[in-house]
């Protein structure tokens, strides 16, 4: 994980966790998949960081980038 981003992981206690990259510690623990992505998203945007959320088992589902990105895609969400 590089540094300057942000994962949503499903939690060893069964929650879902926001952890910076590199990172070994949860920065928080949510309940649910969507308040972990909801706070994640904030704080990546915060930072200009990249985004990252994982699904259960370990894959990353979505990524959205808040940096500056030399290549931008050219669709439109």
């Amino acid at each position: 994980m590089s540094k300057n981003t942000q994962h949503v992981v499903k939690g060893t206690d069964g929650g879902w966790a926001v952890k910076k990259g590199g990172s070994e510690k949860a920065s928080r623990v949510f309940g649910t998949q969507k308040e972990a992505i909801d706070y994640g998203r904030q704080v990546a945007k915060n930072q200009g960081a990249e985004f990252y959320v994982h699904g259960k088992d370990g894959k990353i589902r979505t990524k959205d980038s808040y940096g500056n990105d030399p290549l931008p895609p050219k669709d439109k969400k």
